[in-house]
């Protein structure tokens, strides 16, 4: 992930648990394209991350944290075009993994600003049978926690992060 991951982890330890940068057991960084066919990518290469890790029993419910947070990455932090002249950025959309002894953080970045939005609270009025507007109610019931930061310096947008509780896993 290189230096990048100070970037995305240092905003986490202010909303959650303290969480020891030196003590990361594993990271996984994974570029995302502008289009939707990269919400299949994200989930496969959590799968992969996740059997890497020896953390296939999460694979169902980070997976759909992932799809949530990547499709609104997708759906609302991208430019509607690009401006004028500008060379659309190849890969807009960043899925990080990082990994703790009993934590998971799957984090989102994308280039706009703009906080993300729930519809109106998740609260149990939420139309869980409309096509859009439930993502991130999903995201908040099927994670242990869930924020966002913006980004400063030179890299521009925000990340939306999720956190999950592991169960340790035994030595073979």
């Amino acid at each position: 992930m290189g230096t990048e991951a100070s970037t995305v982890l240092e905003p986490l330890g202010r909303d959650v648990p303290h969480l020891d940068h030196s003590t990361v057991s594993g990271s996984a960084t994974c570029a995302l394209p502008p289009r939707f066919d990269a919400v299949r990518s994200a989930r496969d290469f959590t799968r992969e991350t996740l059997q890497r890790w020896r953390l296939e029993g999460e694979f169902d419910t980070v997976a759909l944290v992932v799809s949530e947070l990547v499709t609104n990455a997708l759906r609302h932090g991208l430019p509607a075009s690009p401006a004028a002249g500008a060379e659309p950025a190849s890969s807009p959309v960043r899925l990080d993994l990082m990994r703790w002894a009993a934590r998971l953080v799957c984090a989102v970045r994308d280039p706009s600003g703009a906080p993300p939005e729930t519809a109106d609270g998740c609260t149990e009025f939420v139309d869980f049978t409309a096509e859009s507007g439930r993502g991130l109610c999903l995201v908040e019931s099927f994670s242990d926690g869930w924020g966002w930061h913006p980004l400063t310096g030179m890299m521009r947008g925000k990340v939306v992060w999720a956190l999950f509780r592991l169960t340790p896993v035994r030595p073979l």
